[in-house]
């Protein structure tokens, strides 16, 4: 295990910190809203403008990585996470922190693509399994981490944000320093929404109900809190309940999973959610203990619900199509993460703060519904086809993760213009053209991809100097 994890212990470091310093201002932004007197919309629209950016973020980040290579692209994109963790205090109007939180989203979508690019790169049929689960671990245990440093900080102060800044600007020290190669593969999202729905309805709309839910949970749990009476330590134990449950239910919802057609699980799951926000909603527990609790089920209910649709997606596609099925998936979620606050924000103004667990309950009910109606239009897959569960391919965390090592030959899977392959340098134009072409049905039916038709150009002086330092290093060790 440790011989399988000593290459890519920087990239878990620089995980590790970018991510304590994302789940710090997870809690910190809708609570220091609230102190700044924005209103509930403001606070929605701010948290919906974070996954604004992070769709954006999915779609254009992999070309800043073609242009510029992995290392050079990170520190550009932790440095602009970095920058907008300190503007906060500085420009405090609703305005100004819709624009912070876009960009910071598009920080963090670039920032997911590259680590797990390179997770791809270092993976091996042998050790994938053990990279892949020990990257969800400590991308859950620094968001949580993160979220809970509020209970030591005044969320009114500067220090808080000071803490968040300080902490993203350290993770691009361990990749900056780290002697790995910077992988080659990296991969452009595709997203065909009828084509997604065509291959799994249930999936596809499902992940959308799920992040009108859980983008919701995630983004207004602390605003909640706050609101009902809760102190900044409160508050922080109760938005981290919601990741802690949903940590502990991912792997046996899974498994269980495995064993049935997916489908009763999700329900069973969105049902259980359904009960549970609306007993938050209609009870409002005033007492932390209680409150807390419910989150941590209502986040046991949640948050494997991705993953678990996710599966269910890969049970109906080939192996070929796990990219642009994880890639349309998570996008599909982002866009309900993106409705999900707004919606809920409007209520909570009406109705108060109950109004956040009645939209969720309702959400999860429809989302029930809607599988249940499925179930009588289309019978699950065959056993033979029914994949074994791996959260790390169906974890809802970047686009790049699958179940499978990525395919050099993939037309979604492309060289960056700094790979370790110093000869192959792709023209965007072409790349481009090519991807168009392979995604056309008809034409790709009618004329199959020709595997020795690549990009190619001579290097240029400093690739092949490039190139001899990669050789000759081996020789120096």
């Amino acid at each position: 295990m440790a011989k399988a994890l000593n290459p890519i212990a920087a990239l878990l470091l620089s995980v590790a910190l970018m991510l304590l310093g994302h789940g710090l201002q997870a809690t910190l932004l809708p609570v220091r809203a609230d102190l700044e007197g924005f209103s509930p919309l403001a606070i929605g629209i701010m948290s919906s403008s974070y996954f604004g950016g992070f769709v954006l973020g999915c779609v254009m980040a992999p070309f800043a990585v073609l242009r510029a290579g992995h290392i050079r692209a990170f520190a550009a994109l932790v440095s602009l996470g970095s920058a907008s963790a300190i503007l906060y205090p500085v420009l405090t109007a609703p305005v100004a922190w819709i624009v912070i939180r876009f960009a910071y989203g598009f920080t963090l979508a670039g920032f997911y693509l590259i680590v797990e690019s390179w997770l791809n790169e270092r993976a091996t049929n042998e050790n994938r399994g053990a990279l892949m689960s020990t990257y969800i671990i400590v991308n859950l245990a620094a968001i949580t981490g993160g979220q809970l440093l509020l209970t030591a900080i005044d969320p009114g102060g500067f220090t808080a944000f000071v803490l968040a800044s300080v902490a993203v600007s350290l993770a691009v020290v361990p990749i900056s320093l780290t002697r790995s190669q910077q992988p080659a593969p990296i991969t452009l999202v595709r997203f065909r929404p009828g084509k997604l729905y065509e291959i799994s309805p249930a999936a596809f709309v499902g992940t959308f109900f799920i992040g009108l839910a859980n983008g919701t949970n995630w983004t207004l749990a602390p605003l909640y809190a706050r609101q009902i009476g809760f102190d900044k330590a409160e508050v922080a134990y109760f938005a981290s309940a919601i990741i802690f449950g949903g940590a502990l239910a991912q792997w046996p919802m899974g498994r269980l999973s495995d064993r049935m057609d997916r489908r009763y699980v999700l329900i069973g799951l969105a049902l259980a959610a359904s009960v549970i926000a609306a007993a938050i909603g209609w009870f409002e527990p005033t007492d932390a203990v209680i409150a807390i609790a419910t989150a941590g089920l209502l986040g046991f209910a949640t948050q494997p619900a991705y993953s678990i649709a996710a599966a269910h997606a890969f049970d109906h596609v080939e192996s070929d199509g796990f990219v642009e099925a994880s890639s349309g998936l998570l996008l599909a979620n982002g866009i309900g993460s993106m409705i999900g606050p707004i919606v809920a924000s409007l209520v909570m103004q009406r109705v108060g703060p109950s109004g956040l667990y009645g939209m969720i309950s309702f959400v999860m009910f429809a989302l029930a519904a809607y599988i249940m109606f499925r179930m009588f239009v289309r019978e699950a897959p065959s056993a033979r086809l029914h994949t074994e569960f791996d959260l790390a391919g169906t974890a809802q965390v970047g686009g790049v993760l699958t179940p499978e090592l990525l395919d050099e030959s993939h037309p979604n899977v492309v060289l960056p213009e700094f790979s370790p392959v110093p000869h192959v340098t792709p023209d965007p134009e072409a790349v481009a053209e090519a991807w168009e072409t392979a995604w056309d049905e008809e034409e790709a039916e009618a004329v199959p991809p020709d595997p020795e038709q690549e990009i190619v150009t001579e290097p240029d002086q400093a690739s092949a100097d490039n190139g001899a330092e990669r050789e000759e290093a081996p020789k120096a060790d």
